[in-house]
């Protein structure tokens, strides 16, 4: 892709992929500080696909020592987040419409979120002013099973308001 059509994201990104995975979660982590307190891994961020995960490590644990309910929760939306942010021009804002879980199961260990979006998703978003989009993400355990279910409805707007 041309340079000059990447976000500041995207760039950002791009400068971060030539090291190690620990240094862009790093670097994300210290521009969103709640996914590096949680210790939100970033894997894969292009514009067309998106993947984070999280260890079942103490900071992030239930009672019953599993990943928590709204550590799930922050991984999808980071997931479908970071992947609205890939693609959003510079003079845009994406901002969380709303959220649907359904847990299914009990987890077991880590977890993953992966969250994609269609070509014609990825030119809605970039060519239009002020819109929402349905981001498709599963999020799945060490099992490769999918103990929830989540549903991301992102909007984007102006910076600048008219």
């Amino acid at each position: 892709m041309n340079h000059e059509t990447m976000n500041r994201l995207e760039k950002t990104v791009s400068k971060l992929s030539k090291y190690p995975n620990v240094i862009m979660s790093f670097a994300i982590g210290r521009a969103v500080p709640f996914t590096g307190t949680s210790g939100v891994r970033y894997e894969k961020m292009t514009k067309e696909r998106v993947i984070v995960s999280i260890q079942n490590r103490k900071k992030v644990r239930n009672h019953i020592k599993q990943i928590h309910a709204a550590a799930m929760v922050l991984l999808a939306e980071t997931a479908t987040g970071m992947m609205v942010g890939m693609n959003v021009p510079d003079d845009k804002i994406p901002l969380i419409k709303s959220l649907k879980t359904n847990f299914v199961r009990r987890s077991k260990g880590a977890m993953r979120a992966e969250a994609w979006l269609t070509e014609e998703q990825i030119q809605h978003i970039m060519t239009t002013d002020k819109g929402e989009v349905l981001v498709p993400v599963k999020i799945t355990d060490e099992s490769g099973e999918s103990p929830i279910e989540c549903e991301m409805l992102w909007a984007w707007i102006p910076k600048k308001r008219k």
